[in-house]
């Protein structure tokens, strides 16, 4: 919850060509592909990128096969990495595939219908948004869309894929009144340095606020907004080129912005049996149905499981003093409501379907694609509190 008085909260995102995000992409991708051909197959794929070499791992059972070099060239293509002047090519880097078997162990205790390990899974929801989300994770992921956006149609055709946003808001007594500082920084070819050769041009900055950045954040800016484009100078040297990449290592922008606590696992590659990814999903749902039900301003739920027991040892709702109703009475309401065992998760939110890579870059949040985005069960929730 954010504080009475003024404070200042930040949120950062990171771009489909960021080497972290590649690797998340990767492994759903891999996922999908099976599910596509076994709905029944377990999966937890881990991928790790760096210069020149692409690695495929973890733990797969499955009665199909999918092309994983395959897979793995032609999405890096698409993400853009396609030329060595972005330090990494689709066609000439290398793909290991190290990928192994699930251990019978934790098999004999999913599928009865428990859950594939113990941990916790936190959602959330907060009503500054249309997509109950914080508004600073809103607009860094919105900069970071419309410079893929420029990128792709040629606007700013000296883009590279990689890029990093971060949104600072000020907020008074708990509401965002202005933007205070932008941070973008964006990979580019060596085009648009100036003749020092150390920094990109003024016009170029120019260019990627206009396009990119003052679309996303207008609203919110005043005479005292601070823009920083590449503070560094320049971003030539990007991707797996310059970072290692690898799954599940930005699950802070893969979630809420830090604006509330985070479970205990990371979501990309991983099969819906594994309750780090299907209950955070209903996690989220039930924190944003109380959100729009108008229960409550702002809503954190907490599910916990242990591996192989199919219902939750633990549920959690806190509204951080905004509730109309007190955080026990809507924990009873919601759990009459919602399933929370793997297998009713699964079910209700048709999760064995491929529907995972659209996930893994921009949040799994806030996008009213995705079915644990849906307000349906708000008329139940709100009689029941009645």
């Amino acid at each position: 919850m954010i504080k009475q008085g003024k404070c200042y909260f930040t949120s950062e995102s990171v771009s489909k060509g960021h080497p972290d995000k590649v690797c998340d992409q990767i492994s759903d991708l891999i996922l999908d592909e099976i599910l596509k051909k076994d709905k029944s197959a377990r999966v937890a794929c881990e991928t790790y990128i760096t210069r020149g070499l692409v690695v495929v791992g973890g733990e797969i059972t499955t009665k199909t096969w999918v092309d994983v070099e395959q897979l793995v060239r032609n999405h890096i293509k698409e993400i853009g990495y396609t030329d060595a002047k972005y330090g990494f090519n689709a066609d000439t880097c290398a793909v290991i595939n190290v990928i192994g078997k699930q251990s019978p162990d934790i098999s004999q205790g999913v599928d009865v219908g428990g859950a594939g390990d113990q941990g916790l899974m936190v959602g959330y929801a907060v009503d500054e948004t249309t997509e109950y989300m914080p508004l600073t994770l809103v607009l860094s992921n919105e900069i970071l869309k419309n410079l893929e956006k420029a990128r792709k149609n040629k606007t700013l055709p000296y883009l590279g894929p990689d890029a990093k946003s971060q949104v600072t808001i000020e907020y008074e007594d708990g509401e965002p009144v202005r933007i205070d500082t932008v941070v973008v920084s964006t990979q580019h070819t060596e085009e648009i340095l100036d003749k020092t050769g150390t920094k990109i041009t003024d016009r170029s900055k120019k260019e990627i606020e206009a396009v990119a950045i003052l679309p996303a954040i207008k609203k919110w800016m005043d005479k005292d907004t601070k823009i920083l484009i590449n503070p560094t100078g320049k971003f030539v040297i990007g991707g797996p080129q310059s970072d290692t990449g690898m799954t599940g290592r930005k699950i802070i922008v893969d979630t809420y912005g830090g604006r509330c606590p985070h479970g205990g696992g990371a979501f990309s590659g991983k099969d819906p049996t594994k309750v780090d990814r299907s209950a955070a999903y209903m996690a989220r749902y039930i924190a944003k149905n109380i959100v729009a039900a108008k229960l409550a301003h702002e809503c954190t739920v907490q599910l916990a499981y242990a591996i192989g027991k199919d219902e939750p040892v633990g549920f959690y709702v806190d509204t951080h003093e905004t509730g109309k109703i007190s955080d026990q009475k809507l924990a009873d309401i919601a759990r009459k409501i919602f399933p929370l065992t793997p297998k009713g998760i699964i079910e209700h939110f048709k999760l064995r379907n491929p529907i995972y890579l659209p996930t893994a870059a921009y949040g799994h949040f806030g996008r009213k694609d995705f079915p644990w985005e849906a307000t349906d069960k708000v008329k139940v929730l709100q009689a029941a509190a009645k």
